[in-house]
């Protein structure tokens, strides 16, 4: 088959697909332009001969805003036969340079405004760059492109395609119909790195059935249609924004419609002002959103909720949604967030259900298509309500890391498992609940095992606490001495003697924190994930 994605998108070829700061376009105009990107790449490695060294698995990095030019890039990086890299344009220069580096890619796709970070490193590896602008039918549309393309719309223009024809495209140049790379299941997309908070990032090899699994699995559990609209400003760089969003929607012939960064007052007005069915975000932009609702005027405050009220489904991932955080989101917009849990390695694994309860401090349900096990320290399967391991095992799983074989290894069962290193528990109905890393999250202090996710939560539950990171400092007596970072509530004056004083009174004593620091912010990863390394630090422990 050619790409997998390319194949449904010709059933939608006149519906809008992507909504962004360039234009409004249809999947046909997709087709069309991610084509013309793939013919491009194909003629630059003819042209150039070995210095690309073919597109057949080729690694290509690209850096680009989201929106348009984005989707284009990475499609026709695809039906060209190449690896898939997005950089993150949130990176400084030195973070970029350690991916480069590690991958030693082919070749890099640069939007022009981002070209300085990249032309240093870039130089020193002998790495060819690729201006879009060099490329019209990757980059992104002109302004009066996008106005002829909407008054094409309105006439009801159909650009169908025909096999063997040539069909209209966004500035009118007619594609002919070529033989692009044959795509195969087993064949490497795309190479994502991990978000780094326990250690090095690593390259994790996504092949196109890996990804063409996790997106039929979230499809069916979430009920993605035609007719949904979801709205996006998560990180283009990780599995939450490309997997959960982006090739969900255009897998379904819905439309995506791509900010170009989150903004409260803009995702409230978007919400309030369009037909938004699907929603996903990270608990720090929901507690983000809930604060900027809670400053606004009652007017307002009520088109914002009468608008996140008309969404059918609202999903929280990527870090642990604090309880009252889940409460406060539900009394504002009537939304019952859907909690999940995945990983950069496996996609999405466990999602409360879509229809039922969803069960607060949970992440719900094996979703379709994956085996999930828990394993404990005996290597046995846990009683319900005891922690162990998650493993899981099935056609969502990514195969390797890149260049990482000994790490790979290291990371399955013999028989195939995948080693989560994450812990959890899983009560009578079959709920599952994330207790945290193994390697971060459960320490071990003066002979007894503890779950920092669980000590969070109960901080969280203070009235003057916004957020906290607990951690374990090595310990000659103790072994890890259990510390927390707390951020108080701007309306309120944490005193870090009256808070462990409190904490006293709610944990069992080998359980409550020996230091607690108030601080301003947690550091956090673009995903909202606590970097946990960076909050030892704070209490004297280098990483």
């Amino acid at each position: 088959m050619t790409f997998w994605l390319a194949e449904r998108a010709k059933a939608f070829e006149t519906r809008h697909a992507i909504l962004a700061a360039e234009g409004i376009f249809t999947y046909g105009h997709l087709l069309g332009a991610s084509e013309r990107t793939a013919r491009r790449l194909l003629a630059r490695r003819d042209a150039t001969g070995p210095s690309l060294r073919g597109l057949d698995g080729a690694r290509i990095c690209f850096l680009v805003s989201p929106g348009w030019g984005y989707v284009v890039t990475q499609w026709g990086i695809w039906r060209a036969g190449g690896v898939a890299v997005p950089l993150a344009i949130s990176h400084p220069s030195p973070e970029l340079a350690h991916v480069l580096h590690d991958l030693d890619p082919e070749l890099v796709m640069v939007e022009a405004g981002l070209r300085s970070r990249l032309e240093s490193v870039a130089r020193e590896l002998r790495i060819p760059l690729f201006d879009l602008d060099d490329m019209s039918g990757s980059r992104c549309a002109s302004r009066s492109r996008s106005d002829r393309l909407r008054r094409r719309l309105a006439a009801g223009v159909s650009r169908r395609r025909q096999a063997g024809s040539t069909s209209a495209s966004p500035d009118g140049e007619g594609r002919a119909a070529v033989d692009l790379p044959v795509v195969t299941a087993g064949d490497p997309a795309m190479i994502l790195y991990t978000s780094g908070t326990a250690g090095s990032p690593k390259g994790v090899v996504i092949d196109h059935g890996h990804l063409q699994n996790q997106v039929e699995s979230l499809s069916e559990a979430w009920s993605w249609t035609a007719e949904d609209r979801i709205l996006l400003h998560l990180p283009l760089h990780h599995v939450h924004g490309i997997v959960n969003v982006l090739l969900c929607s255009l897998r379904n012939g819905a439309l995506c419609e791509i900010l170009p960064r989150f903004n409260a007052i803009d995702v409230w007005e978007r919400l309030a002002r369009t037909e938004i069915t699907l929603y996903m975000g990270v608990p720090t932009t929901y507690r983000r959103l809930a604060d900027t609702w809670k400053l606004a005027d009652s007017q307002t405050r009520g088109a914002w909720s009468a608008g996140a009220r008309g969404c059918r489904l609202m999903v929280s991932g990527s870090a642990a949604l604090p309880v009252p955080l889940l409460e406060s989101w539900e009394e504002i917009t009537g939304q019952r967030l859907l909690e999940r849990y995945g990983m950069t390695e496996i996609g999405m694994a466990l999602s409360n259900p879509l229809e039922g309860e969803r069960r607060a401090g949970t992440v719900g349900h094996p979703l379709p298509g994956v085996e999930l096990r828990l394993v404990n320290e005996e290597g046995e399967e846990p009683k319900p309500g005891f922690l162990g391991e998650i493993h899981v095992r099935g056609p969502t799983v990514f195969g390797r890391y890149w260049d990482r074989t000994d790490e790979t290894a290291e990371a399955f069962t013999e028989d195939g498992w995948f080693r989560t290193g994450d812990l959890a528990s899983v009560d009578e109905d079959g709920y599952y609940r994330i207790l945290g890393r193994s390697s971060q999250d459960i320490l071990k202090t003066g002979g007894e095992k503890i779950s920092a996710l669980e000590i969070e939560g109960v901080i969280r539950s203070h009235p003057g606490v916004l957020d906290c990171a607990v951690v374990g400092v090595g310990d000659d007596d103790w072994g890890d001495r259990v510390c927390a970072a707390v951020v108080g509530k701007a309306s309120s004056r944490l005193a870090e003697e009256e808070l462990a004083a409190w904490a006293r009174g709610q944990l069992a004593p080998y359980k409550v924190p020996k230091e607690i620091r108030v601080v301003s912010s947690l550091p956090r990863n673009a995903l909202g994930k606590v970097i946990k390394p960076a909050v030892k630090e704070l209490f004297g422990e280098s990483r």
